[in-house]
């Protein structure tokens, strides 16, 4: 009862409550849902009793917590295996209840969900909303004439996760936000305002804001619309009104054109953007207050120029990246997704295709903040399957709705360059799919003509031409070898790699370089993921036994979001200032158990190199060192004796290879430029780790009941080195207002928790990640490890 009358008090004081969206409308409702994992009878009516329930509160993804009786989220019978990373799916169900006060009646009242993988229905007070296949579209259901004012409501969700649906990990659930929305009779529609700028220059640059109004009253209303648009500090800069008459129990459009004097143009290097206030009036009475972000800027794709921003050329260094985040799951946490954009953008990423679906609001969101450019990608699968379960079951019943969540959600991200109808498409060289390919085209097109329609295209061939013409930008996938006799067939044809593979990272860029109607790279993959087991080790179509591997262990970054070899290397090809870094080849391979030469099974890998100089028991052996750097030259030195200089530019490909005979002790790489020493790194042998390090990335957050602080664990030895083979259990314990939601430490076959107060470090290193409550205070982190002094870590939440 409790929650009942802190809710009955929110909805009462909407002005006081309302975020994320704008006006004094919309609240989050993420906290305290009754949750059990399996399928029950009778959990949609009221009457049902969830109080063995477990609480939760969402974002919420049952795959990646503990199977029922286990410590861990992995099982050698899970029915999609590798895929899915040996997690389960399966039936679940969610129940919350809340009461409406008397005051809301007269209101219309929407609860939006943003995404529920999968196969979700819902119910309130027992009664049918409605069902949604697709578990990453975004959708709401109108609950006015099913809400009870002044009484209890139950809100019943359940989600079917089954089948074989998916070529990676998914998660289960209610895995992003639910709001619940109060408007009045005439407001503006679900995604109603829709942003534009026609013309852009640094002088001028004309802004058009189409806003859907829509009238749920019996008579038809005259409606006035004031769009205000402010500046980055909140200052009006322009301002439109119109005047029409919205039908009764319908809607109707307002166009308004406004010009900005010397706009602040949103780019990859200064993200600033605007705000359109956007105000609905009945006579003199306001109705509806909505708040969209936007940014002025200019695209422009040209097969002789390259992809231009703002009339400025622009290489996309370009990743893929899944949903998941790791440790954590599918859990859509907003400043989980910011944390992945934030370091994606630090590793030299200026460019993220989604794969391959669209993301949570939050991630494009801090990509639009940030400066992060995006392909927004809509489906892995039209009629025809990948897996029995995919797409391909609901494509012709929903293809139509599921664009529509995705175009008019998002059209309004200054982000988003690209949509992209698919990926690695079958049977692309049939008429039949060249005819679905041109009704997606059609129909985003009509829904933002601002933008091109692209694919991610394997098997790049001329029979495949009937499927690029109906594409505005083509994606190549692993076809670099096509460029120049596809574009000597096709000059007019703007491509990229839609998905590159990492080995060939040198090559994939130098095209880019070289050929102007290339206009980027997409490497599979930039951040790790749960699922896809194995690609960056044993590939896919080995007989081989994958178990106990859970990671795809192919991305440019780790689950942790730790950066790779790989990374490191991609630093020195794209000129990530002045840099240096050195990996060391094993004697023997990092996984000899499963396979002893990754390099001759999979194309995904990487060279199997580490960041180590700890190597006992090989004393006088020759290991191969890469040191990759951005500076003209490199010298190596190993205990303070120079092994020579030698140059790091094309002609070396960013990389000098030395052979060391192994000797404890330091191995230094330093770059120059010219005769000017400009980078260093370092790698110590480490003696026995005897002490924990904390490090917090944020020592101060929200006390929303949703704001994250990751904690770095390393094991160190007494000068302070990591041990790069520390495989040591730590122990945590919390104290203050947080919790731990999550633990990891990148190693793609541990079998481990991500729920449990203890981690297993992996090459030295494991993660803790703290979320707030709802109460403010200080949070204290404690970690111990047998051998080794306790460490403690301090993060403070406040209140905004």
């Amino acid at each position: 009862m409790k929650n009942l009358l802190i809710l009955f008090f929110l909805l009462s004081c909407f002005t006081l409550q309302g975020q994320h969206k704008g006006a004094e409308r919309t609240m989050l409702f993420d906290a305290d849902w009754r949750f059990h994992r399996g399928n029950v009878q009778g959990a949609e009516q009221v009457s049902f009793n969830d109080s063995q329930w477990r609480t939760v509160d969402l974002p919420h993804d049952w795959s990646i917590e503990d199977l029922p009786g286990t410590d861990s989220p992995f099982s050698p019978d899970a029915l999609n295996g590798v895929s899915i990373g040996f997690t389960v799916g399966g039936t679940g169900w969610y129940r919350k209840t809340f009461a409406v006060p008397a005051s809301a009646k007269g209101k219309r009242l929407v609860v939006e969900f943003e995404g529920v993988y999968m196969n979700s229905d819902v119910w309130l007070n027992g009664q049918h909303l409605g069902n949604r296949p697709y578990g990453y579209s975004s959708f709401s259901y109108d609950v006015t004439d099913k809400v009870k004012p002044g009484q209890e409501n139950v809100l019943a969700v359940q989600v079917k996760n089954e089948g074989k649906n998916s070529r990676w990990y998914t998660g289960s659930g209610i895995y992003r936000h639910v709001w619940f929305k109060t408007l009045a009779p005439v407001h503006v529609a679900q995604w109603g305002t829709y942003i534009t700028t026609p013309q852009v220059s640094t002088a001028s640059a004309k802004v058009n804001a189409r806003t859907k109004v829509r009238n749920t009253t019996q008579k038809a209303q005259k409606v006035r619309v004031v769009t205000r648009f402010l500046d980055a500090r909140g200052a009006e800069k322009a301002k439109a009104e119109a005047t029409l008459t919205v039908p009764a129990r319908g809607e109707q459009e307002f166009s308004q054109d406004v010009t900005l004097a010397s706009p602040a143009l949103w780019s990859v290097e200064d993200p600033v953007q605007y705000t359109a206030l956007t105000e609905v009036y009945r006579g003199r009475k306001q109705t509806d207050r909505t708040e969209t972000k936007f940014g002025v800027r200019k695209l422009a794709f040209d097969a002789k120029k390259g992809f231009l921003l703002n009339d400025r050329p622009l290489l996309l260094k370009g990743g893929c990246v899944h949903h998941d985040n790791g440790p954590l799951g599918a859990k859509a946490y907003a400043r989980a997704e910011e944390r992945k954009v934030e370091i994606l953008k630090a590793s030299g990423f200026n460019a993220i295709r989604c794969a391959h679906n669209p993301p949570s609001p939050a991630f494009l969101e801090a990509c639009d903040r940030l400066g992060m450019l995006v392909i927004d990608e809509a489906f892995d699968a039209w009629r025809e399957k990948k897996n029995k379960d995919d797409y391909n079951v609901y494509f012709d019943k929903w293809w139509k709705s599921d664009l529509e969540a995705m175009v008019l959600r998002d059209r309004n991200h200054p982000s988003i360059i690209m949509w992209s109808t698919g990926n690695e498409i079958p049977n692309r060289h049939k008429p039949e799919v060249a005819e679905v390919s041109r009704m997606l085209t059609d129909y985003i097109h009509q829904l933002d003509p601002t933008r091109p329609v692209t694919n991610g295209v394997n098997g790049v061939d001329p029979d495949k031409d009937a499927l690029f013409a109906t594409l505005d930008v083509v994606g190549y996938n692993y076809a670099r070898d096509k460029y120049v006799s596809e574009h000597t067939r096709d000059p007019d044809r703007v491509v990229y790699a839609a998905e590159s593979f990492t080995i060939e990272a040198f090559d994939y860029w130098m095209d880019v370089l070289d050929y102007p109607w290339v206009i980027g790279d997409f490497v599979w993959t930039a951040f790790d993921h749960i699922g896809e087991a194995s690609i960056g080790w044993l590939g896919y179509k080995q007989s081989k036994d994958f178990y106990p591997w859970n990671l795809a262990f192919v991305g440019d970054i780790d689950i942790c979001g730790w950066k790779r070899p790989q990374s490191y290397y991609r630093d020195a090809l794209w000129k990530v200032g002045d840099n240096v870094s050195l990996f060391v080849k094993p004697p023997t391979p990092s996984f000899p158990e499963t396979n002893p030469k990754p390099e001759t099974w999979s194309n995904w890998k990487w060279k199997d190199m580490v960041a180590s100089w700890n190597w006992e028991g090989y004393k006088g052996t020759p290991l191969e060192v890469e040191v990759y750097s951005s500076c003209e030259q490199v010298e190596l030195f190993l205990n303070g004796k120079s092994l020579g200089r030698k140059k790091t530019n094309r002609s070396t490909k960013f990389m000098a290879t030395y052979e060391v005979p192994y000797q404890e002790g330091e191995l230094k790489a330093v770059g120059y430029n010219g005769q000017n020493q400009a980078a260093v790194s370092e790698l110590n042998t480490a003696g026995k780790p005897n002490q924990i390090k904390l490090t917090a990335d944020r020592t101060e957050i929200k006390a929303d009941n949703q704001d994250l602080s990751y904690v770095t664990v390393e094991l160190l030895d007494a000068s302070g080195v990591r041990h790069p083979k520390a495989e040591d259990l730590v122990k945590f314990e919390l104290e203050g207002p947080g919790k731990i939601v999550g633990v990891g430490n990148a190693n793609p076959k541990s079998l481990e928790s991500y729920q449990d107060h203890e981690r297993k470090a992996w090459q030295g290193k494991c993660l803790v990640i703290i979320k707030a409550g709802k109460n403010a205070g200080e949070i204290t982190l404690k970690a111990t490890a047998e051998g080794m002094g306790p460490a403690a870590v301090k993060v403070v939440s406040v209140k905004e």
